[in-house]
């Protein structure tokens, strides 16, 4: 079975919902997740703006050590207990919704889920996207993907 991952907020492709933009609901969308491999421990979530004008994308959302357990986070939840949430490139942990700068044209929202081969990961609510994903690259035994677009026409 493949790993995959759906959210009752979006379809794949399609427009992000305002309640995953942050002037206008800042909540972070469902998830689900299904066909984890076997050896999985925990799970770990990442949202990444790859079009942000800054050279090295965006980071809106990181968490880890998600018991494997855990196989949905529902739209604007806390993470479950034992997880944590790092620190997005809006400078807090938690999640920081869509923000594109007005007449930037779409930007992607990849909402990635990890099946991690070690119950915790070595991250903090301090730590950044980068450190996540540092820890990320040497402990996925798989990952799946959804992704949203959205656009700030200025309007």
């Amino acid at each position: 079975m493949a790993f995959t991952v759906t959210s009752d907020s979006f379809s794949d492709g399609e427009t992000l919902p305002d309640a995953q933009v942050q002037a206008k609901g800042n909540r972070s969308p469902h998830l689900s997740w299904d066909g984890a491999p076997e050896g999985t421990k925990s799970f770990a979530v990442t949202c990444f703006d790859p079009d942000a004008p800054t050279g090295s994308g965006f980071w809106h959302w990181t968490v880890a050590n998600i018991s494997a357990d855990v196989t949905e986070l529902a739209e604007g939840a806390a993470v479950p207990a034992g997880a944590v949430e790092g620190r997005t490139d809006f400078g807090e942990p938690g999640f920081g919704g869509a923000a594109p700068p007005p007449g930037h044209g779409p930007h992607r929202y990849i909402f990635t889920v990890f099946a991690v081969d070690m119950d915790k990961l070595d991250v903090t609510g301090d730590d950044s996207g980068a450190k996540y994903g540092f820890n990320l690259h040497f402990h996925t035994l798989a990952k799946a993907s959804i992704t949203a677009i959205y656009e700030n026409t200025g309007s």
